[in-house]
This record gives structure tokens, C-alpha cells and sequence, in this order.
């Protein structure tokens, strides 16, 4: 068989760190959940909650103001 020649030619270093390349392979992992409401939408509705039972709140403050009066 013939013998072929590299263009580059192996160095070992006599000093250092000896590192090895490695090619790069697919790895498998668990598939991410995603949750169904983004967190930005769940505090606009927390937002939007509370601002309904304030306004709840003051209309039954109303009520009772009138008809304390009456």
C-alpha cells in the first residue's frame, strides 16, 4: 500500500495543555413546556382583577352612602 503524505504535519507540545477536538453530535434532551399564558398577560389580567374589585368596592360604598341617606 502507498503511503500518503499530510499536508500538515502532527505537533505534540512538550510544554501545556494537550487538547483534542472533538466533533460535535446531537444530544436528546426532555422538550421544554411552554407555559399557555406568557407572564406579561397574566399580570395585565391581575392588574385588570383588581381593578374591577376596587371599582366593586366603591360602588358598594356608594350604595350604602345612599341609602344611609334615604
Amino acid at each position: 500500500m502507498a503511503e500518503v503524505k499530510s499536508m500538515f504535519r502532527e505537533v505534540l507540545p512538550k510544554q501545556g495543555q494537550l487538547s483534542v477536538e472533538d466533533v460535535a453530535t446531537m444530544v436528546l434532551c426532555k422538550p421544554k413546556l411552554l407555559p399557555l399564558k406568557s407572564l406579561t398577560l397574566e399580570k395585565l389580567e391581575k392588574m385588570q382583577q383588581t381593578a374591577q374589585e376596587t371599582i366593586r368596592q366603591q360602588e358598594m360604598t356608594e350604595k350604602e352612602q345612599h341609602q344611609t341617606k334615604e
